[in-house]
Order: C-alpha cells, then sequence, then structure tokens
C-alpha cells in the first residue's frame, strides 16, 4: 500500500485530517471501522469501499457513484435494513485482500471523494449515533509512515492539518546538531525531533542522572535513572520512536574530535564550559555554520529567584555584532543557582522556545520584522529585550 495518493490528494488528506481511517489496496479506497446498526440493532463495525481513480498519484473527480461494503448490511436504528442504497450483489473479492459482502448505489454527482464517501457514511454511521451516542467514523487512527523518504516513524497530521507543509519543508534536509544535553538542549531536542530536519546529532559525554530529570522533558521511571544511561543513548532511544534521524554522539567535545560538527546546517551551543566552546564556536565560524548559542544567569535573592534567559544567534551576517554576546566564562558555580540543578525546567523550556524559533526564523518558516541576534528575557520584569544588527 502506498499512501502518496492520500498524502497529493486534498479530498483524501481532508479526510486523514478528519480522523477517518483510510486505507488504499489494489486500486480501491477503504474506510475502516465504520460504525453501523445490525439487524439486531447492536452496533457493530465495517469497511465502506470505492473503485479509485487517479491521474499519476493524485485523485480525479470519481465518476462512479457505486460504494461496497464488509459486514452485516446495515440497518436503521431501529433494525430495518436501509434500502435506500441497497443494490442486491453477490459477494465480491477484489484482490488484494479487499472483499466486500455487498454493493450500494446512491447516485449523485460527487465533487470528489470526500464528498462520495461521507456522503454513504452520513447515511450508515448516523444510524449507529442513534443507537450508540459515541459512535462514529472518526476515530483518528495512528498512522504509519510508510514512505521510506519520510523522518517521522509515523505521518506528521498535525502538518497536513494546518495545511503548512510547504512551510515547515524549510528545514527538511537539514543536518543539524545539539550540543551538551542538559536541560535547556533537550528541550531543544523535543521541539527540533518535531519537524522535517533529516538529521539530529546530539552530543554529550555525561551520564543521565536523577537531578537531570527535573530538567528535563519527560518523566523518565525509576528503573530509567537506576541503570544511569548515558544522556545522548537515554534521549536518542526516546525520541527515535517518532523521529529517524537521531544521531547519537557519546564523547564530550574539544580540539580532537570537534571537526563532528562539520557538515552540519546550524546547530545549538548548549555548553557552558568557556575553554570548549570557544573551540566549538571557532569551528563554526570557520565553517561558515550558523549557530544558536543559549544560557541563563539566575541567582538567590530574598527567597526568590531572579536573572535573565538569553540567546544569540550567530550567522555569517551576524558574527561581528553576535561575538559579545557570547559568554566564554565556566558556570563554576557560586551565586549562580543554574549551576546547582536547581528546578528551573521552565526557563530551560523557555531558553529553548526562543533558540528553536530562532533556527526557524533563519530559515524563512517564521517572519522576522528585523532580524536580531540578541534576545534577552528578564525574569523580574517579564520583557523580552531584542539587539538588531545595524
Amino acid at each position: 500500500m502506498s499512501r502518496r495518493p492520500i498524502a497529493l490528494s486534498p479530498d483524501l488528506l481532508r479526510m486523514q485530517n478528519e480522523g477517518y481511517d483510510l486505507d488504499i489496496r489494489g486500486g480501491y479506497l477503504l474506510v475502516r471501522n465504520v460504525p453501523y446498526v445490525d439487524s439486531s440493532g447492536t452496533v457493530r463495525l465495517g469497511i465502506l469501499i470505492s473503485k479509485l481513480e487517479l491521474s499519476g498519484d493524485k485523485t480525479v473527480k470519481p465518476t462512479d457513484h457505486v460504494a461496497y461494503w464488509t459486514g452485516e448490511h446495515p440497518c436503521h436504528s431501529d433494525g430495518r435494513k436501509i434500502t435506500a442504497i441497497q443494490n442486491p450483489s453477490a459477494p465480491q473479492d477484489f484482490g488484494d485482500g479487499v472483499k466486500a459482502d455487498h454493493t450500494f448505489s446512491a447516485k449523485a454527482d460527487y465533487r470528489d471523494y470526500h464528498h462520495k464517501m461521507t456522503t454513504y457514511i452520513g447515511r450508515i454511521a448516523g444510524e449507529a449515533a442513534k443507537v450508540d451516542s459515541l459512535a462514529t467514523a472518526r476515530t483518528y487512527p495512528a498512522i504509519p509512515a510508510h514512505d521510506e523518504s519520510c523522518v517521522f516513524k509515523y505521518v506528521d497530521t498535525a502538518t497536513s492539518r494546518a495545511g503548512i507543509g510547504a512551510v515547515n519543508g524549510k528545514v527538511a534536509g537539514q543536518k543539524v546538531g545539539i550540543l551538551g544535553m542538559g536541560g535547556t538542549a533537550a528541550y531543544v531536542l523535543d521541539l527540533v525531533t518535531k519537524t522535517a530536519a533529516e538529521q539530529i546529532h546530539i552530543f554529550d559525554g555525561d551520564v543521565f542522572s536523577q537531578h537531570n530529570a527535573f530538567r528535563a522533558p519527560g518523566a523518565p521511571s525509576l528503573e530509567d535513572l537506576e541503570i544511569r544511561p548515558q544522556k545522548v543513548a537515554y534521549f536518542a532511544a526516546l525520541y527515535s520512536n517518532m523521529h529517524k534521524g537521531i544521531v547519537a554522539h557519546d564523547v564530550y567535545l574539544d580540539e580532537k574530535n570537534v571537526g563532528l560538527l562539520d557538515g552540519l546546517d546550524f546547530v545549538f551551543v548548549c555548553i557552558d564550559r568557556g575553554p570548549v566552546k570557544r573551540v566549538v564556536i571557532d569551528r563554526l565560524i570557520a565553517n561558515g555554520t550558523p549557530f544558536a548559542e543559549v544560557g541563563m544567569g539566575v541567582v538567590l535573592h530574598d527567597g526568590q529567584l531572579g536573572g535573565i534567559v538569553r540567546l544569540t544567534t550567530s550567522t555569517p551576517d551576524t558574527r561581528d555584532a553576535a561575538a559579545p554576546h557570547i559568554s566564554y566564562a565556566d558556570d563554576d558555580g557560586g551565586a549562580n543557582e543554574y549551576a546547582t540543578n536547581i528546578q528551573i525546567a521552565e526557563l530551560n523550556s523557555l531558553n529553548a522556545v526562543i533558540a528553536v524559533m530562532a533556527w526557524k526564523q533563519h530559515f524563512g518558516i517564521y517572519r522576522q520584522a528585523r532580524p536580531h541576534f540578541y534576545t534577552g528575557y528578564s525574569i523580574g520584569s517579564g520583557e523580552f529585550v531584542h539587539e538588531s544588527a545595524a
């Protein structure tokens, strides 16, 4: 079965987005799990079938008003057969596992397959809803991604429902790097995993410890923590459930292996060790790679937390302006409460959100009226400050 006709045909895509369980086999369109009433007044599930007319991989206006059905003949809510669609015929086997017990005929000038199939479904499932108010053919099934070129394990129905596939596709094929799998980086991974980036390279040589769990997305179990997994292994296993392109690098970056960053299209720099960060950024600049450098400064004063969350976006066009905002100071504790792993997941996630938005702005997904290379958020005032290149 190929799902290309569903992805390329507005009528089929609309049905998928509306939650119908679609299948295409041997030139036939199937809608599974359609509720109907049998002769005893019991609600059951059947399959509605139609010949599928295509031009290439896209549907054309159906010329055949006939539909087929797998299951008992649908009835009204009181058990009387729905004779308005009845078309006496013998069971048929269309091959490729497609079999029909009944043939239906409801003559109409159907605009497309959405119009045709939902018309039949309305007549059949509408009676089932009179018996069981929860009966519906819109089941929103999980849809595996059969297309080998798709970066996801299952179909991105969120993008198709919103009609923004072309916009989100602007990062398709990219190789993205995320350096340091601490709290902010983990949230960056969570967001980037939901994009069409081809590969997501994550770098860290540390263990995923219990305190990390309170600054990262998700909810690891006690058993997860007891085995003390490497950070990249833990996150790669988690997000590979969704994205095929997670590449784990269980290393601390240094002068010897910084070449692992070569060939990346964008990098999120989420590390705080100054000497390592300098080695990394020097390499990225030499390669002409755009990157987002994140950080925060949080202090405890009079029993409350305050400080800033910041982002610096460095591209070949903003290198000089962005450079003074990048901190190379080691985060070794002192008055900075962030260094003690205080539970500030919301600040990590905020830092990740503005960084991922900057990446998407750089590649034209989001509008940016005035490109800026620095963003700072003040916890105390709740204000964002931006600095733009002249």
